[in-house]
């Protein structure tokens, strides 16, 4: 499960998608295949969460990781080399952005 702290010792990653609202449905479940088969298996994983907009063309991805190397080497494999594929064929755009937690509120 992430931790949402600046006390946690973890790396975040933030991915949207840009996406046409009638692949959204499809572009998320592809996501949770990714996921739940393949990227929660991986070294370092933490924990994610995956967001909606309201009019279903964005989508935000968020997961952590104990440190960069984790997530780098997770990104750099041939079966998210495939996934991504699959990302490209079903959006517009996607942008992972690596992110430190500097301020969080209770």
């Amino acid at each position: 499960m992430p931790v949402i702290s600046q006390d946690a010792d973890h790396q975040t990653v933030i991915t949207t998608f840009e996406v046409i609202p009638a692949n959204c449905d499809a572009l998320l479940d592809v996501l949770k295949k990714a996921c739940n088969e393949f990227v929660r298996h991986q070294p370092g994983f933490v924990g994610g969460a995956m967001h909606v907009n309201d009019a279903k063309t964005r989508i935000a991805n968020y997961t952590q990781w104990k440190n960069r190397d984790d997530f780098h080497a997770m990104v750099r494999s041939d079966e998210m080399q495939a996934f991504n594929i699959r990302y490209n064929e079903l959006c517009k755009s996607f942008e992972p952005i690596l992110f430190d937690v500097v301020v969080s509120i209770d």
